[in-house]
């Protein structure tokens, strides 16, 4: 009986210990789903800015000129751009994208292509043995730069354009709110200009002036919103896995304290169990000494 109490006291503490930890992660994802919230909010005004610039200017040079990053055509072989993180303990959020991912490249019968930001969602495409466009991890750092993810989608714009791929598809974790998030594709090549996010105008009559022809400026600008939509996409995908985290972490410590109430239950009903035997061994000795008088 000593060493079941010993064994479960071992496991209340350990258990506390593991608590103490899962509590601690909460708290520090709690403050980096603040931080990458107001971050992506930001950028997010700077998108909608951005989308809705490139759309007067595609409106006013329609019947002008047609860049082939807007040009659709028949879709021989996709690519898949995933989103995951570095680290694990964050519930569903990658093994969400990586069965998605999963089931798209089953549809497509293996004919496409694979990138990934993240150490998790680069090692399931190389456990899979998925054909990879990245050659090396691109890492998705807590605060993740537009310089670490500029030349991978420099590469799916020079595969585009030279017809090695005929569709990019982002696929990711949407921020919905701090308690949800959703796995969502996102189509970013080619650029359809009726899904162009856009805000309202005050000034609706504003007239461009292209310094470089209409032409030239299309080729520099198209890019440039490639790029920054990925990288947006990649913000919010950022606060979706500090969200999550935040709710996994959670949920382990209240798990924990579940597990520790029951244990402590359990420890103080052998405790108990143990101290009446001992009664009863004293009582009984008591008895039978008197006994004998």
């Amino acid at each position: 009986m000593a060493n079941s109490l010993r064994e479960v006291k071992a496991r209340i503490n350990s258990t506390r210990s593991t608590a103490q930890i899962t509590k601690a992660m909460h708290m520090v994802s709690q403050s980096k789903v603040k931080v990458a919230e107001k971050t992506y909010k930001s950028y997010q005004e700077f998108m909608s800015n951005v989308s809705s610039m490139v759309k007067r200017i595609l409106g006013t040079a329609e019947n002008e000129v047609r860049h082939q990053l807007l040009i659709p055509r028949e879709v021989k072989k996709t690519a898949y751009f995933i989103i995951t993180s570095d680290r694990g303990l964050a519930g569903a959020y990658n093994s969400s994208v990586e069965k998605e991912l999963e089931r798209l490249v089953k549809e497509s019968n293996g004919n496409c292509l694979c990138g990934a930001i993240g150490r998790q969602g680069y090692n399931f495409i190389k456990r899979k043995g998925y054909e990879l466009i990245n050659d090396e991890i691109v890492y998705s750092r807590d605060d993740v730069m537009f310089v670490d993810i500029a030349p991978l989608a420099k590469k799916f714009i020079k595969l585009y354009l030279s017809g090695e791929i005929d569709k990019l598809v982002v696929v990711y974790n949407h921020y919905v709110n701090t308690l949800t998030q959703e796995v969502v594709l996102q189509q970013v090549l080619p650029i359809n200009p009726d899904t162009i996010n856009v805000v309202e105008d005050v000034n609706t009559n504003v007239v461009y002036s292209y310094e470089s022809g209409v032409s030239r400026t299309i080729d520099l600008i198209l890019p440039m919103y490639v790029e920054d939509l990925i990288y947006a996409l990649i913000l919010d995908a950022k606060t979706s896995e500090h969200a999550s985290r935040m709710n996994s972490m959670r949920n382990a410590t209240d798990n924990a304290e579940e597990v520790i109430g029951k244990l402590q239950l359990l420890y103080n009903r052998a405790r108990q169990s143990v101290v009446t035997t001992e009664l009863i061994d004293i009582i009984g000795g008591a008895n039978a000494i008197g006994g004998d008088k």
